[in-house]
């Protein structure tokens, strides 16, 4: 039997009963950020059912960032410790909307979440950092170019 459960008042519940394992997968995922490869194998987590956002964060952290997703995808669910389930799945459906797929990005929109206050993720409160101007590209200029090379 696997609780879904996040308690924070409460604790789990207790079984007396003989080879009966109760799990609090939340309890255990401190111990992944040491053994993040055990994210799939591990057996409090087998049959912990989270909202369908997670996995999604999950695959696209993991597309984007290889082992380093996988780690902040460790850290997004550590986050569960604070937010609880409700304002972290908020958070997550969030950044999933806005494309922003990175555990700072979960972790301000979560903070939003429980502070009621407005999410900023944009440049201008960061003015030091260089601004990019890409503009469209026209087939005309690589027309351009290959005659160019031509010559």
């Amino acid at each position: 039997m696997v609780s879904n459960a996040i308690w924070t008042d409460c604790p789990p519940p207790l079984s007396y009963d003989r080879e009966d394992l109760i799990f609090d997968p939340v309890h255990y995922i401190p111990l992944l950020e040491r053994k993040i490869n055990a994210l799939d194998q591990a057996a409090p987590l087998a049959e912990w059912d989270l909202p369908e956002g997670f996995q999604t964060l999950r695959r696209m952290m993991e597309a984007r960032m290889l082992n380093m997703g996988r780690r902040e995808y460790v850290q997004v669910l550590l986050l569960l410790e604070t937010f609880g389930m409700d304002n972290l799945h908020a958070a997550v459906k969030k950044a999933l909307k806005l494309g922003a797929v990175g555990f700072d990005a979960v972790k301000h929109l979560g903070l939003c979440q429980v502070e009621k206050c407005p999410q900023r993720l944009d440049l201008d409160v960061y003015p030091y950092l260089p601004r990019a101007n890409v503009e469209t590209t026209h087939a005309a200029n690589y027309m351009a170019l290959m005659s160019e090379a031509k010559e």
